[in-house]
């Protein structure tokens, strides 16, 4: 499959867990090249020093795993903090896409910093697939655009990933919630949906963010369309995140893919951008592509 050609060298990082074995379990489905080279990951800490043996074994299993289905794979094993020396041995060896498993968090409060997959994310120089169990067959996949270059390289990406063939794919632009909702759900602890008065000048402001909207959905299904990608577009208003995760929770959908402009290692983490909540929240894979640049 031409369109796998980009994605030949791939990092796995595998700790174990049953999300890991999910992440495994969708290469093995995926339509790769029988040229993909995949690198099998297993960091570990101090305190494990004295089972590096059955560490071992287990990566080595997931290679034959691999092997088995005419993939190319090899075993790795680090010392140190599972993060750290994830983007540390990407920086090293330019994957072309880092897999991993991450169960997310489901709770209601604000954004936690730290986490394996997060870190990953917001440092690596290529995109980091995190895969959830159980697994899901990649039959629905949602591409979620704003507008900015990281989502159009997240869509430029899309034309070269090896998606099963005859998968659905949609894509999402959420505009913005109305100045008036905002100000009233925070001000009052009114929900967006309550009635409010809307001036002509809002409805004007209305009109052109719509149409905005939908010449960025044109403009990104033409990229699509370029590689055989014809995708059902969405538009929404609100929060972003928000109408997202419902609309993957109404809807099925077995993937969203995202772009980010990931920090640089001098950045200190910053709470509350849509790429990360969709990680942490979402009931799905996630597949996060970071702008170039």
């Amino acid at each position: 499959m031409v369109k796998s050609l980009c994605f030949q060298n791939i990092l796995l990082a595998d700790d174990g867990s049953d999300h890991a074995r999910a992440a495994i379990q969708l290469l093995l489905k995926l339509p790769l090249s029988p040229e993909t080279h995949i690198t099998v990951l297993r960091v570990f800490g101090s305190q494990q020093a004295t089972e590096v043996f059955p560490l071992e074994t287990a990566v080595k299993e997931t290679c034959t795993l691999l092997r088995d289905k005419g993939f190319q794979a090899d075993p790795e094993l680090l010392l140190g903090y599972p993060a750290e020396k994830i983007i540390e041995y990407a920086d090293q060896h330019h994957p072309d896409l880092i897999v991993l498993g991450a169960k997310g968090l489901r709770a209601t409060l604000g954004i936690l910093l730290g986490g394996v997959a997060q870190q990953v994310i917001e440092y690596a120089p290529c995109p980091v697939l995190v895969v959830r169990a159980p697994l899901k067959r990649l039959r629905r996949i949602l591409l979620v655009v704003d507008g900015s270059p990281n989502s159009q390289h997240a869509a430029e990406c899309m034309t070269h990933f090896p998606f099963p063939d005859q998968a659905d794919l949609r894509l999402m632009h959420v505009l913005p919630p109305l100045y008036q909702a905002a100000v009233a759900e925070m001000h009052y602890g009114l929900p967006v949906e309550q009635p409010i008065t809307i001036s002509e000048g809002t409805t004007r402001q209305r009109a052109v963010e719509d149409d905005e909207g939908q010449r960025l959905l044109t403009h990104m299904t033409e990229i699509l369309a370029s590689s055989q990608l014809m995708p059902k577009t969405i538009l929404k208003r609100g929060d972003a995140a928000t109408e997202i995760i419902e609309y993957v929770k109404q809807n099925q959908i077995d993937l969203i893919v995202a772009g980010s402009r990931g920090l640089s290692r001098v950045r200190s983490w910053l709470l509350g951008s849509v790429s990360r909540k969709l990680v942490h929240y979402s009931d799905c894979s996630v597949l996060i592509v970071r702008g170039q640049g």
